[in-house]
This record gives structure tokens, C-alpha cells and sequence, in this order.
């Protein structure tokens, strides 16, 4: 996510492929991108969410799911232009150069080491911050967070 500035916006938060269009069109400049700029780099941008019923009772189908998320983020990772080309291939995109753009921009890699408690944490104290939450990023933890899933996958799919 980026947030561009210029005369006519005064703040636009921008996800792909939006920030390749303003940069293309010249159209204001970067104040904070948070792919690269701290705070906001040292944690996930995405997260994965299910029902909380549904992951209870089919969690095989739930990692299986996940399993097939990360596989896709690592081809992503290994292969940034052939993913860029099945994007266009398969109709997500029109513009190869800005699939390319945003794959080898964003850091698709770092799901194995960032700590996704954390990143609830940070964004949640935000959240609490701005007055957009009540609950606290420890009773959001307590009551939804479960990474099991996702550590069983990080050794599971080492590399």
C-alpha cells in the first residue's frame, strides 16, 4: 500500500494496481509506502481469515486452503513474470508490466518469518488509536487469533 499526495489528492491509500497507474500518469508523489517504510514493513500487509465454525470443523479443508495460498505466494516469489502472465492470461489484469510491477514489489516472501500475532497487535493499536475499535489487540487475540495452521505449514514447507 502506498499513499500518494499532489494538488488535487490530498491523501489516496492505494493498492495495486493503482500505484503503477498515479507513478504512470505522473500523478503526485509517495509519502509512505508500506512495503518499505517502518513501522509497517516489519508486518504483513494480508492476512487470511475463515469462519470460525468452519475452520473448527473442517480443518484439513482449512490448511488445505492455506497450503495452497502459500504455494501460489512462493511461485509468486520464484517466478514473479510467468505469475504476471497467468494474471493476464487469466483475464485479472490487462497490463502484464504492472502485474510484474506489483509482484516484484510487494514481499511475498516473508510469510515464513513475520509473526502474525504481532501484526494483529500493531494494526489493532492502530485501529484502538484512531477510535475505529473498543476491544484491545490482546482480547482480539485471545478470542480469534489460532496459528497453528500457519506453523504447521512454515516446517511443512521449509524453504
Amino acid at each position: 500500500m502506498e499513499l500518494f499526495v499532489d494538488g488535487k489528492i490530498d491523501a489516496f491509500l492505494g493498492t495495486p494496481p493503482e500505484p503503477q497507474q498515479l507513478r504512470g500518469r505522473q500523478i503526485g508523489h509517495v509519502i509512505m509506502n508500506s512495503n518499505v517504510d517502518r513501522p509497517w514493513s516489519q508486518y504483513f500487509c494480508c492476512m487470511l481469515t475463515g469462519n470460525r465454525d468452519f475452520v473448527r470443523k473442517h480443518p484439513v479443508a482449512t490448511k488445505r486452503v492455506m497450503r495452497a495460498i502459500l504455494k501460489a505466494t512462493d511461485f509468486c516469489v520464484r517466478n514473479p513474470e510467468g505469475a504476471a502472465r497467468r494474471m493476464v492470461d487469466g483475464g485479472f489484469t490487462d497490463r502484464y508490466d504492472y502485474a510484474l510491477q506489483t509482484l516484484k514489489d510487494v514481499p511475498f516472501n516473508r510469510w515464513r518469518d513475520y509473526d502474525p500475532e504481532d501484526t494483529v497487535r500493531f494494526y489493532a493499536l492502530r485501529l484502538r488509536e484512531a477510535g475505529m475499535i473498543k476491544l484491545t489487540p490482546n482480547r482480539i487475540l485471545a478470542d480469534g487469533a489460532d496459528g497453528r495452521f500457519l506453523n504447521e505449514l512454515r516446517r511443512e514447507m521449509k524453504g
